[in-house]
């Protein structure tokens, strides 16, 4: 019972494990790339779903306790206030945008150090091995479907993230209409 819960419990690692040894090196910072990436999502989507209404309730409330909404100074002070609350709606957006494509281009280069790998067992032999030339064709096609996936899983959220916080700054501001 104990031996099966640890086994299954230790699955991901031991698959994690073996696609790193069949894909080689580039397939480590693929998966570092995708944890990072998983992190930011996670962690956005705790900013949108626990701060956030905080920080806009606060907002608000700040703006409400103004007596003047119409001079310039107010509406500077309100496009301040707005501001900040973007600021924090697009924290670490850049980096997950990067993120997204880097992964699929860590795929590409492994994948060209397979072929690499194809054309050197041809150069050293002076044929075309079989068993030489899956090994390298196998090598660069881990890397691209690991790059792929980790880019792919990562789309959705960098696109949400993004016209989420449009839409919330755009509620805001609405909400603190002069």
């Amino acid at each position: 019972m104990i031996e099966s819960l640890r086994e299954a419990l230790l699955w991901p690692v031991a698959a994690v494990l073996e696609l790193m040894d069949g894909g080689g090196p580039f397939v480590g910072w693929i998966i570092l790339c995708g944890v990072v990436m998983w992190t930011l999502v996670v962690e956005r989507l705790w900013y949108f779903t626990r701060l956030l209404p905080r920080e806009v309730d606060e907002t608000l409330e700040a703006w409400n306790a103004r007596r003047d909404h119409y001079s310039w100074s107010a509406r500077q002070i309100r496009r301040a206030m707005i501001s900040r609350l973007n600021a924090g709606m697009t924290a670490n957006m850049p980096l997950l945008r990067v993120l997204v494509p880097l992964a699929p281009l860590l795929g590409l280069i492994g994948t060209v150090s397979g072929m690499l790998e194809v054309f050197e067992s041809m150069a050293l032999r002076g044929s075309a091995d079989a068993r030489a030339m899956a090994t390298g064709v196998s090598h660069a096609m881990i890397c691209t479907l690991s790059g792929l996936a980790v880019s792919i899983t990562g789309l959705f959220p960098a696109y949400h993230f993004g016209s989420r916080a449009r839409r919330e700054t755009e509620r805001v501001a609405a909400r603190m209409a002069i």
